[in-house]
């Protein structure tokens, strides 16, 4: 059985492979856009869902060309997490690890 999922974006991590991740949402901030992915378990592992967000950064305005940047903000992530929780609050439960 083939499913289509308009959601799923795949990405290379550092060394190269191919990671899924499931888009979230697209969050403004200061002028600038981020996308919250989460990324997709393997079948036979157990994880809590940790989103990651990553900076969208335009490489091409011709061709509409996107690249995802990672932040290093702690501050910026946070305040895009807080956004995004906000947006979503009732859609997803979220725990505190504070």
């Amino acid at each position: 059985m083939e499913e289509e999922f308009d959601n799923i974006i795949v990405l290379n991590d550092e060394d190269g492979n191919e990671v899924q991740f499931e888009f979230l949402d697209l969050v403004e901030l200061d002028n600038e856009e981020y996308v919250v992915l989460l990324p997709i378990a393997e079948e036979n592992t157990e994880e809590d869902g940790e989103v990651v967000i990553l900076k969208v950064e335009d490489i091409d305005e011709e061709s509409d060309e996107e690249s995802y940047v990672g932040v290093d903000d702690e501050e910026i992530l946070n305040k895009v997490f807080e956004i995004f929780k906000e947006k979503f609050k009732d859609e997803f439960d979220f725990i505190d690890e504070n």
